[in-house]
C-alpha cells in the first residue's frame, strides 16, 4: 500500500482546523482565494459572453461576407450569385439593397402627431434571405410578409415610433429627395410623392442597435425606392464554417479571383472597432482583476509567516532529527498549495454558480431596487450574456494556483534556513 511522503502528511496535519488564531487566518486566506477566483470567472465569462453573443447576432443578420462593386450598384448580380453558389464552402447567397430613408408614421391626427425617423432600409429577396440570415425567422409579432407594399420593422424601432402591425408609414428615399433638389436647380420643380407601406410584422434580432435602426422590404420595392431598376447594392454570402480564420480565407480568395472592380467586406471588417474594444476590455479586466489574487497571495504569505513563528519548536526538532532543507521547504509549500487548491476549487464552484444565476440575480435586484441594472437600450441585449470557456477557466485556475504556491516560498525559506539550536533556544 502506497503512503504519502511525510512532508505532505505533516503539511496536511498542520492544516487541520484547531480554531486558533492561525487557523482563522488560514480560513480567511481560503476565502480570499475563493472570492478572487469567483470574481475573475464571473467577469471574464460576462465579457466572453458579450463577445460571442455579439458575433452571433451580427453574423446572423449580416452573414459572413458582403460582395459589391466599387463606386456603384451591381448590375450583373444574378450571374455573380450563381457563381458564388458554386464555390465550395458557401452555404447561401442572396442579393441586398441597403440605404437610409426618411420614414413618417401615419396615425390618426385626432389622437397623436406623426413621428419621423431615418432608418436603414434593407431590400431582400424573401426566398433567398433565409439562406443567409435569421431575419426571416425573427418576426415576433405579425408575419413575415413583404408582398405588395408590405414591410417589417425592428422591435425597438416599433416601440419608439409606437408602430403596430397593420399601421401605415410613408417613406421618402434619398434618391427621391435628390431628384427634387436637382429639379429645383433646373428650375423645373418636380414633386416626388412618398411611398406608402404597411407594417406587416415586427422582428427582433436580439441586438438593440439592429432592432432600433432597421426595416426590411422586398427587393423590388427597394429597387424602386432607391432608383436602382434591376441592380442591387451587393450580395451577402453565408459560409458553412463560421470561424474567423475560414472567413478571412474565403475573403482573400474572393478578392484574388474576382479582382477590381469587385470588393469584399467581412463581418469583422464592418465591426472591427466594436469587436476590438470588447477584446481589449476583456484583456484589461483580466489583468486588473488578477490584482485581487495578488492580495489573496499576500494573505497567504502573512498566514504562513505566522505559522512559521508558531511552529518554531517543531521546525527545530525536524532539523535536529535530520530533515533536509528541501523537506522543510516542501512542508510549507505544500501548505500554500493546499490553501490555494481548496480556494480555487471553491472559487470555481462559486463563480460558475454565479454565472448560472446571473439573470435571476439581476431580476431580483430590479425588484428590490426598482431600477433596471442592465438596460437593453445601453447594452443592446435583452439579458446579460455569459459563457464560461474552458481555456479561460484553465488560465484563471492555473495562474491562481501558481500565485498561491509562490506566496509560500518566502515563509518556507525562512523556516528551512533556521538552525536547530537557535530554533529551540528562541522557542
Amino acid at each position: 500500500m502506497l503512503s504519502a511522503p511525510f512532508e505532505i502528511g505533516l503539511a496536511l496535519r498542520y492544516l487541520r482546523p484547531k480554531w486558533n488564531f492561525v487557523s482563522v487566518i488560514t480560513l480567511l486566506c481560503v476565502l480570499g482565494v475563493m472570492l478572487g477566483v469567483a470574481v475573475l470567472i464571473v467577469v471574464i465569462a460576462v465579457m466572453t459572453g458579450f463577445d460571442l453573443e455579439l458575433r452571433k447576432k451580427l453574423v446572423g443578420f449580416n452573414a459572413h461576407i458582403k460582395l459589391g462593386v466599387e463606386g456603384g450598384p451591381m448590375a450583373d448580380w444574378e450571374p455573380m450569385m450563381r457563381r458564388m453558389e458554386a464555390r465550395p464552402g458557401v452555404k447561401g447567397v442572396a442579393p441586398f439593397i441597403l440605404g437610409m430613408a426618411m420614414m413618417q408614421t401615419q396615425p390618426d391626427p385626432a389622437v397623436e402627431r406623426p413621428r419621423t425617423f431615418a432608418p436603414y432600409v434593407r431590400g431582400i429577396d424573401p426566398e433567398l434571405e433565409s439562406h443567409v440570415s435569421v431575419l426571416t425567422h425573427s418576426v415576433v409579432d405579425g408575419k413575415f410578409d413583404l408582398r405588395g407594399n408590405g414591410l417589417i420593422v425592428g422591435s425597438t424601432l416599433a416601440d419608439n415610433l409606437r408602430l403596430r402591425v397593420g399601421d401605415r408609414v410613408a417613406l421618402y428615399s434619398i434618391h427621391a429627395l435628390d431628384r427634387m433638389l436637382k429639379s429645383r436647380n433646373r428650375k423645373e420643380l418636380e414633386l416626388v410623392p412618398a411611398e406608402n407601406f404597411e407594417v406587416r410584422g415586427i422582428f427582433q434580432i436580439g441586438y438593440d442597435q439592429i432592432d432600433a435602426t432597421f426595416i426590411a422590404m422586398s427587393l423590388a420595392n427597394a429597387q424602386d425606392l432607391f432608383g436602382l431598376t434591376n441592380s442591387v447594392h451587393g450580395l451577402t454570402v453565408m459560409l458553412e464554417d463560421s470561424t474567423t480564420g475560414n472567413t478571412l480565407r474565403h475573403q482573400q480568395a474572393l478578392e484574388k479571383d474576382l479582382g477590381p472592380p469587385y470588393r469584399t467586406v467581412s463581418w469583422m471588417d464592418e465591426n472591427r472597432d466594436l469587436l476590438g474594444a470588447i477584446e481589449m476590455e476583456k484583456d484589461a479586466m483580466l489583468v486588473i482583476l488578477f490584482f485581487v489574487m495578488i492580495v489573496a497571495a499576500f494573505c497567504i504569505v502573512c498566514s504562513q509567516i505566522a505559522f512559521v513563528i508558531r511552529k518554531t519548536r517543531e521546525i527545530g526538532i525536524l532539523k535536529g532529527v535530520g530533515a533536509t532543507t528541501g523537506q522543510v521547504v516542501l512542508v510549507f509549500l505544500t501548505q500554500s498549495f493546499a490553501v490555494g487548491f481548496i480556494g480555487v476549487i471553491a472559487g470555481v464552484g462559486a463563480g460558475v454558480g454565479a454565472v448560472a444565476v446571473r439573470n435571476d440575480f439581476l431580476m431580483l435586484m430590479r425588484k428590490l431596487s426598482g431600477r433596471q441594472l442592465f438596460p437593453a437600450s445601453i447594452y443592446s441585449f435583452a439579458q446579460l450574456p455569459a459563457s464560461v470557456e474552458p481555456h479561460d477557466l484553465m488560465l484563471i485556475c492555473g495562474v491562481s494556483l501558481v500565485m498561491c504556491l509562490l506566496a509560500g516560498v518566502v515563509p518556507a525559506w525562512i523556516a528551512a534556513t533556521m538552525r536547530p539550536v537557535e530554533a529551540l533556544r528562541n522557542e
